[in-house]
């Protein structure tokens, strides 16, 4: 099985031989008090693209699910507060995504023109947050070419 993920300009190829059944991820999922702001910064600073959005029977929205690569990014109503995690908490604490070396600061100023800021960096990673909080990554980590079998 080979599966091909395009994520903001760098292609990822993963070659899975003999894959077990829970080999890809399928969705991502953000709760959130507002979620036509939270799908607009993805969609605007992040370039994602929206695949679906659900709407209730009144034609308010209700969810909008964002492509990941070939995984998805589903933004979906909550009445909950946001939960700011610092460093590295328990359970999911990071959204990281790729892009490429060479466009790593443009996405960056991306995020700072969105009104979020860059709160530190690595030698390939940059972190800031989304509008609710959560944290984001963005990432020029090469990845390896992942064998299963």
């Amino acid at each position: 099985m080979r599966v091909g993920l395009l994520t903001f300009g760098v292609a990822v190829r993963c070659v899975a031989r003999d894959a077990s059944p829970v080999s890809v991820l399928h969705h991502l999922a953000l709760g959130t008090r507002d979620v036509a702001r939270l799908a607009r910064f993805y969609i605007d600073v992040l370039e994602l693209r929206e695949v679906t959005r659900h709407l209730h029977s009144d034609g308010s929205l209700r969810s909008v699910w964002l492509d990941l690569g070939g995984s998805l990014l589903m933004i979906e109503p909550t009445s909950e507060p946001p939960r700011v995690v610092v460093g590295v908490g328990a359970g999911p604490f990071l959204i990281a995504v790729a892009v490429s070396a060479d466009e790593r600061a443009r996405f960056e100023a991306r995020v700072e023109a969105s009104g979020a800021a860059i709160e530190s960096r690595s030698e390939f990673t940059s972190y800031a947050r989304d509008p609710d909080g959560n944290r984001i990554a963005l990432s020029d980590y090469p990845l390896p070419v992942l064998s299963h079998g």
